[in-house]
């Protein structure tokens, strides 16, 4: 396990289901219990918890701080997955076009 600069071991990277991470937020979202509390009794960085919520609001709509909502980033990875497959088209097809003209003299 790696350290960090005050030689507190790090924790392993963890997956969180999209059903944990709502009712985590929604837990927020009461008001009962702070973040750095929730955040806290889940064994959870407050840092992730405070982006859930952020990303939560984002998406319904009641937060405007300019972060894109999770469909706008899902969409935003699938438009950058196509732009890399295009580019690699091209540049096959720019090879080929070199190869044949040479073919052709």
């Amino acid at each position: 396990m790696k350290t960090t600069g005050s030689n507190k071991p790090r924790r392993p990277r963890r997956a969180f289901t999209p059903e944990f991470k709502a009712e985590i937020v929604e837990q927020c979202q009461r008001g009962d219990r702070s973040i750095a509390q929730v955040a806290k009794d889940f064994d959870l960085t407050e840092t992730a918890v405070r982006e859930w919520v952020r990303q939560a609001e984002r998406d319904a709509g009641t937060r405007d701080d300019g972060g894109l909502s999770s469909d706008e980033k899902a969409e935003l990875a699938a438009l950058r997955r196509e732009n890399r497959r295009l580019r690699e088209d091209v540049e096959i097809l720019k090879r080929a076009t070199a190869f044949f003209a040479k073919e052709t003299r």
